[in-house]
């Protein structure tokens, strides 16, 4: 039986060729698009689960409240570390790191700069990495050792035998390697390719010394990682460490600070805090195209049951003729969810190749590296679970219409296939292009978004500026580079400073200032920088001075919106008091956009230091040419920094890629919004065949009685154009509720004006009248002796 059917499934298939294909290739698209989405949504969710026990892990952080405004920061003290450590017993081990950054490590004339951090010695029992060779209990126990990954290895030494040799790191001391990482996963939050012990930078920085020696709550320059005890629950510690760092009565900031952790599998995607709580981030683009992913599977059913309803007249006397023999209900109902099944297996093949061919365009945009897991039998599973709920889902509405005619009206030919059976289609098509329309609405707010913030003042100038991670022989060579780098020509300022110009590193609570209230708290940006800064990046001070010489070591300039976060009304002159130095404000400077470019500038002091600077900045001169300038100034840096190669980033590239996730999300909603208005206009362009089909005799009337094509083609296109139309006021206030909450979470935002729909209707409506007409003006040109004559 189930041969019988699946043989007449396929006559009906092959019967029917133009709409079979139009059902086919519209369902391939529409899995496709589900596939594709729901193997980067799995992507995404996988991040920092391959570990094991990755549920016990956990990163510190701080909810620090500045006068009733709640700021989260990852930034912790090494007191804080101590604290947990001793005061915690459900916490079974604690690290404390220096934050990734970038050192070079050299073997004999192997000379790369590469990622990595200083951790504690508990880190290796917190992430458990494999390892292939070493032992996480022993390889970070002498200060001067080093963890290399195994492409690290073979980078430096060609392989990764390489336990006990020897690595020249920041050309100051050589490291023994102690153990190999197994290279992390691409879905690792955490990317490093070595780890080192903390215990070397506090031998060599009398900083870090210092920090842990007074164990203060106030140097929040580290990040702390714990672990808890198997069976223990961040419920169970939570009330515990909130108030951990509130008992410290000689700290005033601390009092103001809450401890919370976040658990590892939300590090990928909850970044945004509000109020103290994650709330947000990479994970709101997760949920919405897992959203985009079924509407547009939703809208490739629709086709589907569209055009086989629609069609249901010419298989009325087939359904007749069964009834008449002795078929049941339930054995018609068998047969049509069979045929459609059969036509959704098809598309899923069709799927596939859709999906494997665009994997690498796809990896390509969103910087992943997404493969269908073909040895996966519970991705098999899944995928033809989902195969057999379409098809069932698509072919039940079409076998339940067809299954339930009449045989003696269908075979009197009295069966009326008429408007009360179109209803239910045009609810369907409108509710295709409603969501097809928000999908293109969506896509235009999202750009007109991203370009506003482009287009914003950054209040500094990122044009020819560069920046290149210092080291130690830089800084020791620092005067003597700058000398070159000027006398060359080439550079037309040069200064370094604790960041980059497109980032602020370092948050520090200010202890005094002048009108400050009983208990009132500030945490803001501070930056150490050295003579020629606000030359160099092209801020305008636009109060006071600039610091220029040793001399302002005790002077500070503050930018705009730290002047606002402090009432001062006057600032020139006043002292403020930071880590209990006094400092002398002694210019005020414009705000410039160093952080998020949607939203304000963060209120920013600058200190004259010129100790443990991160970065080196400079600005190319006007007439030279960037290419023969990078060459000339790798052989300068060459000179004073022999141990690296030259490496550098340019500002205006640093700062665009901090619109990298929302031009992602722009482009994706795009090529979906193009997809969904794809597989709608497959359908209309089925059913624009259907309806002419249907009416060829009356259109054949209609022309002997003299009406011409327009005439026709408008006849034909306005039921379509008027249910575009309909969708067009159905989405508008649905696509405006969404996208005004999502502009919410910026700042810097767009206004949603009528313009936006009005374009986006426009557009839909002349798409709907492109994909008809070829149907309609194919109607309109026949000739009438043709569709009037009866055999």
């Amino acid at each position: 039986m189930l041969k019988n059917y699946i043989k007449i499934a396929w006559r009906n298939i092959v019967k029917g060729k133009v709409y079979s294909a139009i059902n086919i290739l519209g369902l391939a698209a529409g899995m496709a698009v589900a596939l594709l989405i729901g193997l980067w949504v799995n992507n995404e969710y996988s991040f920092d689960r391959f570990l094991p026990n990755y549920q016990q892990v956990y990163q510190v952080r701080r909810n620090f409240n500045s006068n009733g405004e709640m700021l989260n920061f990852t930034s912790t003290s090494l007191a804080l570390g101590i604290a947990l450590k001793n005061q915690i017993p459900e916490i079974e081990y604690v690290a404390e790191t220096n934050w990734l950054s970038s050192h070079g490590l050299m073997v004999g004339d192997k000379k790369l700069i590469m990622n990595g951090e200083g951790v504690g010695g508990d880190y290796l029992k917190i992430f458990e990495y494999p390892l292939l060779r070493g032992s996480a209990s022993n390889v970070l126990k002498d200060p001067y050792s080093i963890v290399l990954t195994q492409s690290a290895a073979k980078a430096l030494f060609g392989t990764d035998d390489v336990i006990n040799k020897m690595v020249r790191f920041d050309n100051t001391n050589n490291l023994k390697v102690t153990g190999i990482l197994k290279d992390l996963p691409a879905n690792s939050t955490i990317q490093l390719s070595y780890i080192m012990p903390f215990s070397y930078f506090e031998a060599i920085n009398p900083y870090t010394r210092m920090d842990k020696k007074d164990a203060s709550f106030g140097n929040n320059g580290y990040e702390h990682f714990v672990k808890l005890k198997p069976g223990i629950s961040y419920e169970q510690v939570a009330p515990k460490i909130k108030n951990i760092e509130k008992v410290q009565v000689n700290n005033s900031n601390a009092k103001n600070s809450d401890v919370v952790l976040q658990p590892m599998q939300d590090w990928h995607l909850y970044t945004n805090y509000i109020n103290g709580v994650a709330s947000g981030g990479f994970i709101e683009y997760v949920r919405i195209f897992s959203v985009i992913g079924l509407l547009v599977l939703a809208i490739a059913c629709i086709n589907f049951i569209n055009l086989t309803t629609a069609r249901s007249e010419k298989r009325a006397k087939e359904v007749g003729i069964r009834k008449a023999i002795g078929s049941y209900r339930k054995h018609l109902i068998f047969q049509f969810l069979t045929e459609s099944i059969l036509i959704t297996f098809i598309a899923f093949l069709f799927c596939i190749l859709f999906v494997q061919v665009s994997l690498p365009f796809f990896n390509e945009l969103t910087d992943r590296n997404i493969a269908l897991p073909y040895e996966n039998p519970v991705f098999w599973a899944i995928i033809l679970s989902g195969v057999l709920a379409i098809g069932i889902i698509a072919g039940s509405k079409p076998a339940f219409y067809l299954s339930a005619f009449n045989p003696v009206k269908v075979l009197k030919g009295t069966i009326q296939v008429g408007r009360s059976a179109t209803l239910s289609r045009k609810v369907l098509v409108v509710l295709q292009f409603s969501c097809s329309i928000a999908l293109i609405v969506s896509t235009v707010v999202i750009y007109r978004q991203v370009q506003y913030a482009k287009d914003r003042p950054t209040g500094y100038n990122i044009d020819r500026l560069l920046m290149t991670d210092n080291s130690t022989d830089i800084s020791r060579n620092y005067q003597a580079l700058k000398n070159d780098l000027l006398q060359s020509g080439l550079v037309q300022n040069i200064t370094t400073a604790s960041s980059p110009a497109t980032g602020i590193y370092w948050h520090n609570n200010l202890d005094y200032w002048p009108g400050k209230n009983a208990n009132e708290t500030v945490e803001m940006g501070m930056i150490r920088t050295t003579a020629g800064y606000f030359n160099t990046l092209g801020m305008k001070i636009v109060a006071g001075r600039n610091m220029q010489t040793d001399a302002d070591t005790n002077n500070v300039v503050l930018n705009q919106a730290a002047v606002k976060r402090l009432r001062l009304k006057q600032p020139l002159n006043q002292q403020i008091t930071i880590n209990g130095n006094k400092l002398t404000i002694i210019g005020v400077a414009k705000d410039a956009l160093m952080d998020s470019p949607f939203a304000p500038a963060d209120p920013t002091t600058f200190v004259y230091n010129t100790n443990a600077q991160d970065k080196v900045i400079y600005r190319l001169s006007p007439n030279v040419k960037t290419q023969d300038a990078i060459t000339k100034l790798g052989q300068i840096f060459a000179k004073y920094n022999p141990a690296y190669p030259y490496t550098y980033k340019f500002v205006d590239d640093e700062y665009n890629r901090k619109f990298s996730q929302e031009v992602l999300i722009g482009k994706l909603s795009g090529i979906f919004a193009g997809l969904a208005i794809f597989i709608s206009c497959l359908g209309l362009f089925g059913l624009a065949a259907y309806v002419a089909e249907q009416r060829t005799k009356e259109i054949g009337v209609r022309k002997v009685l003299g009406a011409s094509v327009s005439q026709i083609w408008f006849m034909l296109s306005k039921d379509f154009v008027l249910l575009v139309m309909v969708s067009c006021i159905v989405a508008t206030p649905i696509a405006l509720y969404f996208l005004q909450n999502w502009l919410l979470k910026y700042s810097y935002r767009i206004t949603i004006g009528p313009g936006i729909f009005i374009v986006s209707a426009i557009a839909a409506i002349g798409i709907t009248l492109i994909t008809i007409s070829f149907q309609a003006i194919k109607a309109a040109v026949a000739n009438p002796v043709k569709s009037l004559r009866s055999e």
